[in-house]
């Protein structure tokens, strides 16, 4: 899980179509006016709405500015991702590369107050260009989030070029340093790792 419209699959970072999520660091204001972190919340709710029917299947229609796959995504139940993330409130429609596509469920998560409509908030495009030296890279983001969400499991790649997963506690984990430009990542999980062909360091 990368942000509330990113994931990463197998190495490869994909952006869900036509909708835009609240930044990892954008705050917005709830029905009382008290400020909360929308962004993280949006993320944490998409990854508890993935894990309930995997794996997750997109047809891709471009790349973005960052080099990863643009596409429309359904869980394995076929519930289409975007859909659900704009019912929610959890993220907008984004008519710039939407031309309306969620519009419809936008409008039932204002009509019933859900996630960044229950009070006041930015839209997310304009959050980022207001708030230019808070937004993260990509690659930030992927750190970020993988130790704010649990995804504390590092996956290193060796000198001879082996994958390799260091867990919590054992003994080289804390000098273990991730490089994502070299392929490195985290996990959130010793399967997840397992299933990504890397295995577990000895000690």
């Amino acid at each position: 899980m990368i942000d509330g419209d990113t994931v990463e699959i197998a190495g490869q970072r994909i952006r869900f179509n036509g909708i835009d999520a609240p930044e990892s660091r954008q705050h917005c204001d709830d029905a009382k006016g008290f400020e909360y972190p929308c962004g993280r919340r949006a993320a944490q709710a998409l990854d508890k709405f993935l894990a309930a029917s995997r794996p997750l299947r997109c047809s891709f229609v471009d790349r973005d500015q960052y080099g990863r796959l643009v596409g429309n995504c359904d869980r394995a139940d076929g519930q289409s991702v975007q859909k659900w993330l704009v019912e929610q409130g959890l993220a907008l429609d984004w008519p710039r590369y939407s031309s309306g596509a969620f519009a419809a469920e936008q409008g039932v998560a204002k009509a019933t107050h859900r996630g960044v409509w229950q009070g006041r908030f930015d839209q997310p495009w304009d959050w980022r260009d207001a708030n230019a030296d808070k937004v993260k890279t990509v690659s930030e983001q992927t750190t970020g989030f993988g130790l704010l969400g649990g995804c504390k499991i590092k996956g290193n790649i060796s000198a001879d070029g082996e994958r390799i997963y260091h867990t919590p506690g054992q003994k080289f984990y804390a000098d273990t340093k991730i490089a994502e430009a070299k392929g490195e990542r985290w996990f959130c999980s010793e399967a997840d790792a397992r299933a990504a062909g890397w295995r577990k360091a000895r000690r």
